[in-house]
């Protein structure tokens, strides 16, 4: 996955365009992409926000909701392996 660009540069795209560049302008002078600047004025004007959100989905959801029960096994059976659950 790509990584975020820097706040730095996003501070400085929306800085241009709220300035009086349009947000595709900004976009052209600091080589980003339209949609991503775009993004990054409308985030700006709708709540002063400039960090980059988390990428990928969260961490854990699918065990969630079996965590009490596998918890119970580890506890019973400390040296439980992935086989013997099969």
């Amino acid at each position: 996955m790509a990584r975020a660009y820097s706040a730095d540069l996003r501070r400085r795209v929306v800085e241009a365009a709220m300035g009086g560049l349009s947000a595709r302008q900004a976009a052209e002078r600091f080589d980003v992409g339209t949609a991503t600047a775009i993004v990054w004025v409308r985030r700006f004007r709708e709540g002063g926000e400039l960090v980059a959100r988390r990428q990928g989905k969260p961490r854990g959801l699918r065990l969630d909701p079996h965590a009490h029960y596998l918890l119970g096994l580890l506890e019973q059976t400390p040296d439980l392996t992935l086989a013997e659950l099969a």
